[in-house]
């Protein structure tokens, strides 16, 4: 009988090794990155709204769910969702976050602790741990497997601070996180400190502004699960904006000789894509 994919997923943070988990931002690029043999997606909070054409962060909890929904359903595989701070502040809100989340066919979910304000960006420790507790009661009461990600922002608003950043990790990893995330650590040798400070898999983002580094090193570094948030969103539409000055300043269509084949982008679409 085969894992529901709430199984499946947690069942790739056991094997051996690292995995990536690719961010698609819409039910054609999901299909891309399964026909391409990717075992699990992630969505992305950026990416979708981009596509929405709205900046990050502007988009209502019932549009994230309708999306989430859509890309749970673009592909058989297992899907983690952005699931932001969980539209709320209270322990209750995250635990309600999970229970929908879960609802709509969703394998996982993170959880951060951000609180949405640039005068005071991170909750108070107390709180943050009671999020996550709440949270991880939630997916014990669920009756099917998810696997929840506990996100430390710290890096990603002004606070790069290491010890706040493994200690925030090590009490949500103890209030029952399954997978822990940092994002924006800095260089090889943080992630590797951060993996030796916790028990729980650590994700880690590649794509992000400044050092990136391969599959092996992170492996290396002791990284089980590496996603790529945005980036590949604003790759496409970097690629889109890059050709549009190009007709619009230059008066030109060179960017088409870079698009990528009608004949065989329509064969990641029909089960047999070209390799």
């Amino acid at each position: 009988m085969a894992l529901d994919k709430g199984a499946a997923f947690r069942a790739l943070h056991e094997e051996p090794g690292v995995f990536v988990i690719p961010n698609p931002w819409d039910t054609g690029t999901a299909r891309i990155l399964a026909a391409m043999g990717f075992k699990a997606l992630a969505t992305t909070s950026a990416g979708m709204a981009f596509s929405l054409g709205v900046p990050d962060g502007h988009v209502s909890r019932d549009v994230i769910l309708d999306h989430c929904r859509t890309i749970v359903a673009a592909t058989s595989l297992p899907v983690s969702a952005d699931l932001e701070r969980g539209f709320g502040d209270s322990p209750e809100s995250a635990a309600e976050t999970i229970r929908v989340a879960a609802g709509i066919g969703l394998a996982g979910g993170s959880l951060e602790d951000h609180t949405g304000r640039t005068d005071d960006p991170i909750y108070d420790p107390a709180l943050a741990i009671e999020r996550i507790e709440a949270a991880a009661q939630a997916c014990r009461s669920l009756g099917k497997d998810f696997v929840l990600t506990a996100r430390c922002e710290n890096f990603l608003w002004g606070r790069p601070d290491l010890d706040d950043t493994i200690r925030r990790l090590q009490a949500y990893e103890k209030a029952g996180a399954d997978v822990l995330y940092a994002p924006g650590l800095p260089d090889l040798d943080t992630i590797r400190t951060v993996c030796n400070s916790v028990t729980k898999p650590l994700k880690v983002v590649m794509g992000m502004p400044g050092a990136t580094f391969g599959v092996a090193e992170l492996a290396d570094a002791g990284v089980k699960r590496i996603s790529i948030g945005s980036a590949l969103a604003r790759l496409a539409f970097g690629a889109f904006v890059e050709a549009a000055r190009e007709m619009k300043e230059e008066g030109t269509f060179g960017f088409s000789k870079k698009a990528i084949g009608f004949a065989e982008l329509e064969k990641f679409f029909t089960g047999s894509p070209a390799s």
